[in-house]
């Protein structure tokens, strides 16, 4: 298993926003973390990557205890988080923020060929790699930000709102990337507002409600559950 997360208890001061969260990612896989505005899919990501450190139990990637490693150590052994919002660097060229995503690897001496490899899965990019990065339409921008998490080929890349904010053609785009993605061996634990996309392109999925998983399966499983149709597609 690649990622394993035990009995997380996470709090924002005395306000507790998760109750004994577990979960699993294995090697290669899309998993999709699913629940409605506040149920703790943000958090939970932040915890993953240690932006946030939980009160109680621990994360394990790749049998290693990430629980109280510093972000940049946890990202340095290859867990990448693309944020909600993009966060580029807007005053930046595209290529300055692709650079900056390799910040880790500075040391080696390949920057050459992770980014003509990253530029293959965005092909717009490379025709943008000296635009400032905020003169870039919001799909561009979002895959920016995806191109800088994964520049690095991580061993798992965690996405939150990928599709947030984006037109239905870009949209539909952005879902080809994830799997993109999963075909180049990175394993993607995602969450997304878009239960249906999300769901047709992850192996398994789990749902979060008022920071507690409620349900979990395959996801395919989950798509056919009644109580996601009835919470997320009004069916």
């Amino acid at each position: 298993m690649l990622l394993e997360v035990d009995g997380l208890d996470v709090y924002y001061g005395k306000m507790q926003a998760l109750w004994d969260l577990s979960l699993k990612v294995d090697r290669g896989e899309v998993v999709a973390l699913l629940g409605a505005n506040g149920a703790g899919k943000t958090t939970s990501l932040k915890t993953i990557s240690g932006l946030i450190s939980p009160a109680k139990g621990r994360i394990l990637f790749e049998d290693q205890d990430l629980t109280q490693l510093p972000a940049h150590l946890i990202v340095s052994l290859g867990v990448s988080h693309v944020p909600e919002g993009r966060r580029i660097f807007a005053a930046s060229t595209v290529l300055t923020n692709l650079e900056m995503g390799a910040y880790t690897r500075r040391r080696e001496n390949d920057l050459k060929e992770r980014l003509e490899s990253c530029l293959k899965i965005f092909p717009v990019l490379r025709e943008r790699l000296t635009q400032t990065a905020g003169t870039l339409s919001g799909g561009e921008q979002q895959m920016l930000a995806i191109a800088r998490g994964i520049i690095n080929s991580p061993k798992l890349v965690l996405l939150d709102e990928p599709s947030l904010g984006l037109a239905p053609l870009v949209v539909k785009n952005m879902f080809q990337i994830v799997s993109d993605i999963q075909a180049r061996g990175m394993a993607v634990l995602i969450v997304e507002q878009n239960v249906v996309r999300s769901l047709e392109i992850a192996d398994r999925g789990y749902v979060l409600q008022n920071g507690r998983i409620v349900l979990s399966g395959p996801a395919a499983d989950l798509l056919a559950e009644p109580e996601i149709k009835k919470a997320y597609l009004g069916l």
